[in-house]
């Protein structure tokens, strides 16, 4: 796709989220919360969005692919709360080793930093 040529990824620590940019303008963005768990070795992913006249053309995969890739490269394990980022996971087996069950503190880790 020509679309994808132009996009980009920014990891954004300081933010807990990875970017997704078109040229110079920001288009997207997957959020995180960073190490939880017993050994701090998770990343709970939870809100992914792409603008509105991006959607449906790929770049949301970009992201989640880049994304979870750093993820694993950092050797922690996906969290998948975000229904974009599960469902992602779900289309690509290769990627479901990486992930764990959602468990009750990982959504308290999450409502402490996302209202929808």
């Amino acid at each position: 796709m020509e679309l994808e040529k132009s996009i980009t990824v920014r990891h954004d620590p300081a933010d807990h989220c990875y970017e997704l940019i078109d040229g110079e303008t920001a288009i997207g963005k997957t959020e995180y919360v960073p190490a939880s768990g017993p050994d701090d070795s998770e990343r709970i992913f939870y809100h992914t969005e792409v603008s509105e006249a991006y959607a449906g053309k790929g770049p949301a995969a970009v992201l989640a692919k880049h994304a979870l890739d750093d993820t694993i490269a950092a050797g922690l394990t996906i969290i998948p709360v975000c229904p974009y980022i599960k469902g992602w996971i779900r289309r690509h087996p290769d990627y479901q080793q990486h992930a764990a069950p959602i468990r009750p503190e990982h959504l308290a880790a999450v409502g402490r930093v996302y209202t929808p």
